[in-house]
C-alpha cells in the first residue's frame, strides 16, 4: 500500500516561487507520480508527471514555470511554482499510479490529502 502526504502548501506573493513535497510510503519504484491540481469551482487536472525513471512530463498550461521532480533514496515528489501567478491558486495534490496513460487521464490510483496553495497580489 502507497500512502502520499503533501507539504509545503500556504500563503504566498505573486511572483514569488513555491516548493511542494509529496512523501511517499510503501514502494514507489514501479510507479507514475504525478501532480495534479483543483482550481475552484473546477474539476481536477494534472499538471505534472514523473516516471520512475526520471522524465518529467507538463501538461501544456504547464510548461516553463513548474518543475516536478523525485528523489529515489528518500522516496520524495517535489513540485516547484515559479513565478507564482493568482490563478495558481488552488489544491494541489499528489498522486500515483502504475500507468502514465491512467494518471494523465485523471484516474491515479493513490492520492494525497491535498496542500491548498494561495497566491495574492
Amino acid at each position: 500500500q502507497v500512502q502520499l502526504v503533501e507539504s509545503g502548501g500556504g500563503s504566498a506573493q505573486a511572483g514569488m516561487s513555491l516548493i511542494l513535497s509529496c512523501a511517499a510510503s510503501g514502494d514507489t519504484s514501479g510507479l507514475y507520480m504525478g501532480w495534479f491540481r483543483q482550481l475552484t469551482g473546477k474539476e481536477r487536472e494534472a499538471v505534472a508527471g514523473i516516471a520512475s525513471g526520471g522524465t518529467p512530463t507538463y501538461a501544456a498550461f504547464a510548461k516553463g514555470r513548474f518543475k516536478i521532480s523525485k528523489d529515489n533514496a528518500k522516496n520524495i515528489l517535489t513540485f516547484q511554482v515559479n513565478v507564482l501567478k493568482p490563478e495558481d491558486t488552488a489544491m494541489y495534490y499528489c498522486t500515483a499510479d502504475p500507468s502514465s496513460y491512467t494518471l494523465w487521464h485523471g484516474r491515479p490510483k493513490y492520492w494525497g490529502q491535498g496542500t491548498q496553495v494561495t497566491v495574492s497580489t
